[in-house]
């Protein structure tokens, strides 16, 4: 076996939850690439069949379904890897992960831990 082997069954033996986690970001790139394609394809089919509505050149189709796939494919993309991050968190920890709330926020120290609650302009509240 070769030392590539013997590092991936240390890894996999160190962090169980590891060869999910790789599937499962595997999977999320694959559907943020099929979200590209089709959110491209979708975007400059509808503007070729809105043609005579939308009277601008090709080009700026084209530009505005590239754009329109890029954030269609960056949101999914987004979701499911944070999907997979919690799964491995909880795999790995066996708790389920902590939400974040936006109005306080948690600091650790080294001696203690202080809780600073924030309005929602992200200013320090007393």
């Amino acid at each position: 076996m070769n030392m590539s082997g013997r590092l991936k069954e240390a890894l996999v033996q160190k962090h169980p939850g590891l060869p999910g986690y790789t599937s499962c970001q595997s999977q999320a790139f694959m559907k943020g690439v099929v979200t590209f394609i089709s959110g491209t394809g979708g975007a400059l089919l509808i503007q070729t069949v809105l043609g005579k509505r939308l009277p601008y050149p090709l080009q700026w189709k084209i530009l505005l379904s590239v754009v329109t796939g890029s954030v269609a494919s960056y949101t999914v993309t987004k979701i499911e890897t944070e999907k997979c991050a919690n799964r491995w968190l909880y795999l790995e920890t066996e708790q389920a992960p902590q939400l974040h709330d936006k109005g306080v926020q948690q600091t650790s120290d080294t001696e203690t831990q202080s809780i600073i609650k924030r309005n929602k302009y992200g200013d320090k509240v007393e």
